[in-house]
């Protein structure tokens, strides 16, 4: 079956959700004739899926659904995904295969710190883990003196966390002296966008290699797609799923290379399929074949999100960019935050960001991030240099920027 093909059985499959039926009301799969009729279907966004609270996506019985998922509902009305027994054997499939290309094996023992529950993190990590035949020890996030204390009494090899996490059992373990007791060799690490300091910072800490695994609940969970050991972008497992690359001011597909908004149609999904789903990253498909020779199309490290960015004074800012200015300026740690604040008519900026040096040379760091800034990206912000360790650390993911001015 060609791509064309799967595309059109998971639409029809699609329309049997009270979603699909309304959102695609009038369309006649037999019209869809080529990929460029596919792409003058209408896009989903989280906020149909959010009005289709609580099962409004589910396209099987009831009979069929085993589990369900849902995001954090932090910013709004939580969106329910449910799954079928395939659906959630598909998962794992997928996060074993993430498995496999970061090197793992039976004889890895792998130590999950992501939340369980109607997240889809932990139970993810595990159920992948479980199907390599690894040995998972299902500790959840929080209580770092136990994480610890289990990865050394269970010399775990493989550490599964967000960003932030990694850090912060990093920094735990080099303050406690007990980085010769622990045996770990790779870090999975998934959930929020990182920037090339912070790697550096926790591989090295760790002493591990690492891997970015990318996903996200409405498609699965993480686990479709994962860098492999060329460390060069990330392998999507696209047998499961469609990927287009759009602009995303105006909808239109991009061509292989250029940057924009990644969209996916799940091929395979029976309890909540998604068809041309906007996921908000921003990414861009790497042409050619991977040297480490897996036939899976590759996108690059994710660059930002399209609803991520902010507006200040006429600047638009990223949070990468942020990252990448920071990578640039030597004795600066990966750590920081951004404050925007509305004073006296001002929209005024505040970037802290962590360093080991004090006095004069902390004063002058702060010039220099103020340099860089307004050359960089047009805006003069307020930089304050903080010590290390003094920003806030999470479990979860880092809130990096916080708009106060609403």
């Amino acid at each position: 079956m060609d791509t064309l093909d799967q595309i059109k059985k998971a639409i029809k499959h699609a329309m049997k959700s009270e979603f699909y039926k309304k959102h695609f009301a009038g369309l006649n799969i037999g019209d869809i004739k080529s990929m460029e009729d596919f792409q003058k279907l209408p896009f989903t966004d989280k906020e149909d899926l959010r009005q289709a609270y609580p099962l409004g996506l589910q396209a099987v019985g009831d009979e069929e659904i085993v589990r369900i998922h849902s995001s954090s509902g932090t910013t709004g009305t939580p969106v329910i995904i449910p799954y079928t027994k395939k659906d959630v054997h598909d998962w794992a499939v997928m996060f074993k295969r993430c498995y496999e290309t970061a090197g793992c094996t039976s004889l890895d023992r792998i130590h999950i710190t992501p939340g369980y529950g109607l997240w889809t993190a932990g139970i993810g990590f595990q159920a992948g883990a479980e199907l390599l035949g690894a040995m998972a020890i299902p500790m959840g996030p929080g209580n770092t003196d136990k994480q610890i204390k289990m990865m050394i009494d269970l010399k775990s090899t493989v550490i599964c966390a967000t960003s932030s996490y990694a850090l912060l059992l990093a920094e735990e373990i080099e303050k406690r002296g007990v980085r010769d007791k622990i045996r770990l060799k790779k870090g999975v690490i998934g959930s929020e966008r990182w920037g090339e300091k912070m790697r550096k910072r926790i591989a090295g800490e760790l002493g591990v290699e690492l891997y970015d695994i990318y996903g996200l609940t409405e498609i699965y969970g993480p686990g479709i797609g994962i860098n492999c050991q060329k460390q060069s972008a990330m392998h999507m497992w696209t047998d499961y799923f469609y990927c287009e690359i759009i602009d995303p001011k105006t909808g239109q597909l991009l061509p292989d290379g250029e940057a924009g908004e990644l969209v996916i149609t799940t091929l395979c999904k029976e309890g909540a399929p998604l068809i041309r789903y906007r996921t908000h990253d921003l990414t861009r498909i790497v042409p050619g074949k991977c040297e480490c020779g897996l036939d899976y199309p590759r996108i690059a490290t994710l660059i930002g999100r399209s609803d991520d960015m902010v507006k200040v004074r006429g600047a638009i800012i990223y949070p990468s960019r942020v990252d990448e200015l920071l990578s640039s300026i030597e004795g600066i740690s990966s750590e920081y935050q951004i404050m925007i604040d509305h004073l006296n008519g001002k929209d005024i900026l505040t970037l802290f960001f962590e360093t080991p040096a004090e006095g004069d040379a902390a004063y002058n760091l702060e010039k220099d991030v103020e340099h860089e800034f307004k050359e960089r990206i047009g805006l003069t912000p307020k930089a304050k240099a903080v010590r290390m360790g003094e920003l806030p650390r999470s479990e979860k993911k880092s809130t990096r920027v916080f708009d106060n001015r609403y």
